[in-house]
């Protein structure tokens, strides 16, 4: 049933000869300059971008989910507690907020096995499973064993989903538009978190109004899972499977039938450049092997942006916004229109620009802001400056966040890593995410107690400030480049 009506049109499709060599066809048209200059035109025209955008839509939808269980708890997490039993018992509390943060990580181990060994489309419906079921279960559930059991659940798919939107959206994007594609991924997760904070806006006023936060997710969840029937599988994976009329088609969906040759000549070409490789990718060739310096390019950057106190920031804004008399539902919204607006104009500038520079631009601008929270906690400022430096300091924080460290990791790795290891390269990368996220979770309060607010947050200004020099030696620029064009490139490199 999985892909059954599209396999019947690929059976149809017959496989042409794509190899990247003139015909004697080639060579006698060259003698017609009307012909020649109609031929270069076809060349240079970039694809329709609209072919592609309505399966990028509903990638997506794994990345809103992602954030709406990351915010779903944030309001009803009190209503959560006095109805389940455990109010005033912050261990079990804190347990309900990252549970899923386990989970995550559990899922994101699995996923490039996943993307890799059943394709995109499949891996995708995959990770909806857990995420609704895992929202039924924490709905219905009567105690903290079975709430933390679904969130658990959830978590999986959480884990699972977001690495193979950063696949499926890079390998089915065009390359002129693939930036701004990429940057969906991070719009929708700030939809989701904004969509999870209105959502649960009625959770004090209505009883049980909680459990309806989490039924409502499986709507996406299901339109994710229905979605990917009626969705193009990834060219780049067909290939690697020889299923080559296949991919053709899919090219021919994706890109337009005019393109189709050069799309396939490009991985002919990159085949033959390719030495002699097992299909199978473990874990060594990974951290040891001849793609391990992009593995950790890859994971370096994943880590130094958590390290940059991202969550930190998160966790901590509420009170900031407290202290400067704003209501925590309003500081909320606050951050998140900030986050929104952030990757509304990383959208704008990633095919512009390149994701390097607006990487750069993102480090230097959140040392600033990190700058500026160091600023507000000196005692020679008068309170009310103090306040306004705080708070401006984790609005800006966030804004320059949103605006490159946050999209773009997700965006560069699918394009840097060679196809062969690229579902598992980035797995292995999540995982990294997912372990220091977990940490700087479980000791940013402790570390402020002991540490202090002006020491935490210049080390956090002091790894952006890494992350400017890391960038700036180690990543390259893909704007514009098929992925094909980045693997020779690299190929190239001794």
């Amino acid at each position: 049933m999985w892909g059954s009506q599209s396999s019947s049109m690929y059976k149809r499709t017959p496989s042409r000869d794509y190899s990247p060599v003139v015909d004697v066809e080639d060579n006698s048209r060259l003698l017609l300059d009307d012909d020649d200059d109609a031929s270069k035109e076809t060349e240079t025209t970039n694809p329709p971008w609209i072919c592609s955008l309505p399966h990028v839509l509903v990638a997506t939808l794994s990345s809103f989910l992602f954030g709406y269980h990351l915010g779903v708890v944030n309001e009803p997490l009190e209503s959560i507690s006095s109805d389940l039993g455990f109010t005033g018992n912050t261990l079990a509390e804190g347990l309900v907020v990252s549970v899923c943060l386990g989970g995550a990580f559990i899922g994101s181990l699995f996923s490039g096995g996943a993307a890799d060994g059943l394709g995109r489309r499949r891996a995708f419906q995959l990770s909806a499973l857990p995420m609704i079921l895992g929202a039924f279960v924490s709905g219905v559930s009567n105690s903290l064993a079975v709430m933390l059991l679904g969130r658990f659940l959830v978590g999986t798919g959480m884990g699972l989903g977001p690495p193979v939107a950063a696949l499926y959206v890079t390998e089915v994007s065009p390359a002129f538009v693939r930036g701004t594609y990429g940057s969906f991924i991070q719009i929708a997760t700030c939809l989701g978190l904004m969509a999870a904070l209105f959502i649960g806006i009625p959770v004090h006023n209505i009883t049980g109004w909680w459990r309806v936060c989490f039924w409502l997710s499986t709507i996406p969840a299901a339109a994710l899972a229905l979605g990917m029937f009626f969705c193009a599988e990834s060219p780049q994976w067909l290939f690697k499977q020889g299923r080559i009329a296949e991919a053709e088609a899919e090219f021919e969906r994706l890109l337009g039938g005019s393109h189709v040759k050069t799309a396939m000549a490009e991985l002919h070409k990159l085949e033959l450049d390719k030495t002699d490789e097992p299909d199978f990718v473990t874990l060594t060739e990974l951290l040891y092997g001849r793609h391990s310096r992009v593995v950790f390019i890859g994971s370096t950057l994943f880590a130094l942006q958590q390290l940059s106190g991202i969550n930190a920031v998160f966790y901590f804004s509420s009170t900031v916004f407290k202290s400067a008399g704003v209501p925590s539902d309003m500081a909320n919204i606050f951050v998140g229109i900030s986050n929104l607006l952030g990757s509304l104009i990383a959208m704008v500038l990633m095919d512009k620009v390149g994701r390097k520079l607006l990487l750069l631009w993102s480090f230097i601008g959140m040392a600033l802001a990190m700058a500026l929270q160091v600023g507000a906690t000196s005692s020679y400022l008068p309170h009310f400056s103090a306040l306004c430096l705080s708070v401006g300091g984790t609005l800006v924080f966030v804004l320059t966040f949103a605006l490159g460290a946050g999209p773009v990791p997700g965006l560069l790795l699918p394009e840097i890593f060679p196809s062969r290891i690229r579902a598992k390269a980035l797995a292995l990368c999540l995982s990294v995410h997912w372990v220091i996220n977990f940490f700087v979770g479980l000791l940013f309060l402790k570390l402020l107690e002991q540490l202090g607010p002006r020491l935490l947050y210049s080390m956090f200004s002091t790894f952006c400030l890494m992350a400017v020099m890391f960038v700036k030696r180690n990543v390259i620029e893909t704007k514009g480049k098929t992925l094909q064009e980045i693997e020779i490139s690299l190929l190239a490199k001794p």
